[in-house]
């Protein structure tokens, strides 16, 4: 796919500019949804079947994503790329403008909020990860619980907390 120019913000813009590509990439990293059915099931936004079709033809194309090929009876899983990875700040810097500029449930604003807190390292650790589960890297040691984990557990507490108010 041949963007418009040659400027490197429209062929960023032209891949990921339109209203569904970044949430489908969100779904996939944080949501660790990567069959179509759960893409289409696991958006709280309400994504069209047509428009996820599409969307993931584009992120393919683009090199964003990888199809696994499906034997007959079996479903197809979709995995990052290293450029699909590297997507990771810019979602990061767009929900830390939404922090700061839109209102939201504090549910929903927990995951970015606890990448905002814990900084630049914590992007870092979660590129890793995704690279292990997406790339077949080999995993670097950490201690304690992983960044996903840790993005579950900030979203289950922020949701318990808002289920009991």
């Amino acid at each position: 796919m041949e963007p418009r120019s040659g400027c490197p913000i429209n062929a960023a813009v032209e891949v990921l500019g339109d209203r569904w590509s970044l949430l489908v990439l969100r779904d996939v990293i944080f949501g660790d949804r990567r069959y179509f059915r759960a893409l289409l099931t696991g958006s709280i936004e309400g994504i069209a079947s047509n428009i996820l079709a599409d969307r993931l033809v584009r992120l393919l194309d683009a090199g964003i994503l990888t199809r696994g090929t499906a034997v007959r009876g079996q479903r197809a899983r979709y995995s990052l790329t290293e450029a699909g990875i590297q997507t990771l700040p810019i979602i990061y810097a767009l929900g830390n403008w939404g922090l700061d500029w839109r209102p939201g449930s504090d549910e929903l604003r927990s995951r970015q909020q606890l990448m905002r807190d814990e900084g630049p390292e914590f992007l870092e650790e979660l590129m890793d990860e995704l690279r292990v589960r997406h790339l077949g890297a080999p995993p670097k040691p950490h201690d304690g619980p992983s960044p996903l984990e840790r993005l579950d557990a900030a979203y289950a507490s922020a949701a318990g907390q808002e289920h009991a108010d």
